[in-house]
């Protein structure tokens, strides 16, 4: 009895730390969040959210605006699309920034769009946090990944039993791709490519050659208004945007 009281004393104390919540907050529709992200940004006092640049918005911050009118929100520029500036140094200047909060005694939610363990740049913020300032409390709430939603919103199984699934950023080299689009076609593996974007003429270009059009799905700007979900052999526009991957299966061939 003495051991369970003092457990449960243990953890409601340490709960109420000044601690980083990192929170995946879904691909863009609100009603995808989770009850525990929801809580988790309703008991933080400062929210954290990633921007590209100083004067651009935040995807995962619009998502969550409805939970944040009274928060203390901090935009961090996260050095995605920072061209010639060190990456590593603007992480730790986005690490300073939260780490400050904390000793000040506020807890710190991070917004992650997406999932957190899904090509998530608040990875990063954690790695540095944990080999830097290890006694910080840090919490992960996962999100719905944009891959999940696609799937789900046209019946596309991502994965079934005794099959395998890779999930890679699309390649640069166009023969790594064609490579990477066989060697799944032999196995018979079912290949998602995610942040296509730009590389979009280039990729339909090896999907047309390779007779894989009408297999391939594509899913733009996913759980957004202006959200995209059709094969690829329907889609005619020669470009995409950031949030853009596309999902192909082989075994009905």
């Amino acid at each position: 009895m003495f051991k369970k009281n003092f457990l449960r004393v243990f953890t409601e104390y340490k709960s109420d730390l000044p601690s980083l919540t990192i929170v995946g907050v879904g691909p863009g529709d609100p009603s995808l969040l989770t009850i525990a992200a929801v809580d988790s940004i309703k008991k933080a006092k400062v929210i954290v959210f990633p921007v590209s640049d100083d004067n651009k918005k935040s995807f995962a911050a619009e998502i969550v605006k409805k939970y944040t009118k009274f928060k203390n929100k901090i935009p961090i520029i996260f050095p995605m699309a920072r061209e010639g500036f060190d990456p590593d140094e603007i992480w730790f200047n986005a690490v300073e920034k939260i780490v400050k909060f904390i000793q000040n005694g506020e807890s710190v939610v991070l917004l992650c769009l997406g999932d957190t363990s899904l090509f998530a740049s608040s990875s990063n913020i954690l790695r540095i946090i944990k080999n830097n300032y290890p006694e910080i409390i840090t919490k992960t709430i996962p999100g719905i990944s944009s891959l999940s939603a696609a799937a789900a919103l046209n019946d596309f199984d991502l994965v079934k039993k005794g099959e395998t699934l890779i999930i890679k950023e699309c390649p640069s080299s166009n023969s790594e791709l064609t490579s990477l689009i066989r060697e799944s076609r032999g196995n018979k593996t079912v290949l998602a490519i995610m942040k296509v974007g730009k590389r979009w003429t280039l990729v339909r270009e090896i999907l047309k050659n390779e007779d894989i059009l009408d297999k391939s799905l594509i899913a733009l700007n996913v759980g957004m208004p202006n959200q995209i979900i059709q094969y690829a052999s329907q889609y005619k526009k020669d470009f995409m945007p950031y949030f853009s991957l596309i999902l192909i299966r082989f075994d009905n061939e």
